[in-house]
């Protein structure tokens, strides 16, 4: 049983040792409780078995790469909706990309800010709490949004979606018709000061288009703006 000042549970992953020490001792400081795992395979297996709050997870790592860590995690129901801040050297927007397509919530470049990642930790635990306090369902049309089960029915069929395409989801349905820019979509999802690109955003609209199938060109682009979701979510034109 954790003691009463522990606020949540991280689980860190890199293979050099260094970064893991860094990361331990600022996140100790703040008063959570870090788990640390130095390969893939390891990885796997402390969030099954210990349900970290949260996973920063490195996509360079020897054996099981980052990549196919957050992919197992995020298809697994019962880890599914751990949220993951990656951590990458590299600079291409693919890896980036795919990671988010993964279903990964955030990223921090190496080398980082100690004071940046745990002000990005702290944003996504934030978030994550404050969106368990909307427990009411969101009902337009065919579909149906219920917080508290984190669940979306879509003809009454349920729809596998990342923490982060649920948020963004989310935010456009209970504002149905409103234009949302992709700064306010960001901060809704991630919180404010996450350095937001163009890119991201597109990643998760198309990955939710995709999954909401004949309804996906209920999401309106608004060139110039942002994205909206239509207020009378039904057949597609």
């Amino acid at each position: 049983m954790l003691e009463p000042s522990v606020k949540a549970t991280i689980l860190a992953v890199d293979d050099e040792e260094d970064i893991l020490e860094l990361v331990k001792v600022n996140l100790n400081r703040e008063g959570y409780r870090v788990l640390c795992a130095a390969s893939g395979e390891v990885a796997l297996r402390l969030t099954r078995e210990e349900h970290p709050d949260l996973v920063l997870l490195d996509l360079m790592l020897p054996g099981v790469d980052g990549l196919e860590v957050c992919r197992s995690l995020k298809s697994d129901p019962v880890t599914s909706r751990i949220p993951i801040i990656m951590l990458t050297a590299r600079s291409e927007d693919a890896d980036v990309v795919v990671g988010l397509e993964l279903g990964a919530d955030d990223y921090v470049t190496k080398p980082f800010s100690p004071r940046v990642l745990v002000a990005r930790v702290k944003s996504l635990l934030r978030r994550r709490k404050g969106s368990e306090l909307h427990t009411e369902e969101i009902i337009i049309g065919v579909m149906t949004i219920s917080p508290e089960r984190f669940e979306v029915r879509l003809e009454n069929k349920p729809l596998d979606l990342t923490s982060t395409e649920f948020r963004i989801l989310e935010l456009l349905a209970r504002h149905p018709g409103r234009v949302f820019s992709r700064d306010q979509i960001v901060d809704s999802a991630r919180g404010e000061n996450y350095p937001v690109t163009d890119r991201s955003v597109d990643v998760h609209v198309v990955s939710l288009r995709r999954k909401l199938g004949k309804y996906g060109g209920m999401i309106d682009t608004v060139r110039g703006a942002g994205y909206r979701l239509r207020d009378s979510f039904g057949e597609e034109d």
